[in-house]
C-alpha cells in the first residue's frame, strides 16, 4: 500500500514550499494539484513518469478515486493544496475517505497567505507592549460562520486579524470591524495574489479599506491584514542587555 501526502504548497511562490513537500512531489507517482490556486511552477520538479492531474474541475469522489487507485498500487501520492492544508484546506473529508480504505496519509504544512502577506510588507502581527494575539478568520458568505465568530465580535478584542476569503464584500468587512470598536485609523494591509508574479500589497487604514480594495479591483485571492500595533515604536526586551533569561544573565548579576 502506498501513502497519500497532503502538501501545503504555500501562497504561490515555488520557493516557498517546504523542502519535504518538494521531495514528496519528486517521489510521487501521482501529483494531484489544485490548479486554480497552485501554479505549475510549484510542481515542476515532479518525475517525468508521474501522472499529473489538475483537480480544479473534479469532485471529491473523483479526487478520491484517483488517490485511492495510485495508493493501492503502492505509489506515493502528492495531493498539493495552496497555502497550508489546515487553513480552509478541505482535507478533512478527503482524509475520511482514505481512512475508510485503510490508506495511510500525512499532512505537510505550508506557508499560509497571512504570513506571506505580512512578510511581503515587512509587517508584524504582534508588537511589544501591544497586541499579542492574531485571529485568523473569514467573513460569512456561502460558507456559514458561527454568530460568535462574526467580524464585529472578533474586532472587539482589538487584536491583529487576518481575514481570508472575503474580498467579495470589502464594504461589509469595514462596516463590521468599525461596529466592533476598531479605530478608523487602524492600519490595514491588503495583499493580492501574494507569492505570484503579479502580487501587490497596499497599505491603507480601516476607514478606507473598502475604497482601497475597490480602486485596486481586488476581488479574489486577496487577504486583509488588520494591524492595530503596526505603527507602534515600542521595542522588545528580548535583546536588551539588561534582560536576563536562561541563556543570558542580566547586568545586575
Amino acid at each position: 500500500m502506498g501513502k497519500v501526502y497532503f502538501i501545503g504548497a504555500g501562497p504561490g511562490d515555488p520557493e516557498l514550499i517546504t523542502v519535504k513537500g518538494q521531495r514528496i512531489i519528486r517521489e510521487a507517482g501521482l501529483v494531484l494539484y489544485a490548479g486554480s490556486l497552485v501554479p505549475k511552477a510549484v510542481i515542476a520538479e515532479a518525475s517525468p513518469n508521474a501522472r499529473i492531474e489538475n483537480s480544479a474541475s473534479m469532485s471529491l469522489e473523483e479526487t478520491n478515486s484517483l488517490m485511492t487507485e495510485h495508493a493501492e498500487k503502492g505509489e506515493v501520492v502528492a495531493r498539493v493544496h495552496t497555502g497550508d492544508p489546515s487553513m480552509y484546506g478541505a482535507i478533512q473529508e478527503q482524509a475520511r475517505l482514505l481512512k475508510e480504505r485503510s490508506i495511510e496519509y500525512e499532512v505537510i504544512p505550508g506557508v499560509t497567505s497571512a504570513c506571506a502577506a505580512a512578510a511581503a510588507s515587512s509587517a508584524s502581527f504582534t508588537v511589544p507592549g501591544g497586541t499579542q494575539t492574531l485571529i485568523l478568520t473569514r467573513m460569512e458568505g456561502r460558507t456559514p460562520v458561527p454568530a460568535s465568530e462574526s467580524l464585529e465580535k472578533l474586532a472587539a478584542h482589538g487584536s491583529a486579524m487576518a481575514i481570508y476569503l472575503s474580498a467579495g464584500n470589502p464594504s461589509r468587512i469595514q462596516k463590521e470591524l468599525l461596529a466592533g470598536g476598531m479605530s478608523e485609523d487602524t492600519p490595514i494591509i491588503i495583499g493580492y495574489r501574494i507569492g505570484w508574479p503579479e502580487e501587490k500589497s497596499v497599505e491603507t487604514t480601516l476607514n478606507k479599506l473598502a475604497a482601497t480594495a475597490e480602486e485596486n479591483e481586488f476581488k479574489r485571492q486577496t487577504i486583509f491584514l488588520i494591524l492595530p500595533g503596526k505603527n507602534s515604536d515600542s521595542e522588545s526586551l528580548l535583546y536588551d542587555s539588561g534582560f536576563s533569561h536562561m541563556f543570558r544573565k542580566g547586568e545586575d548579576k
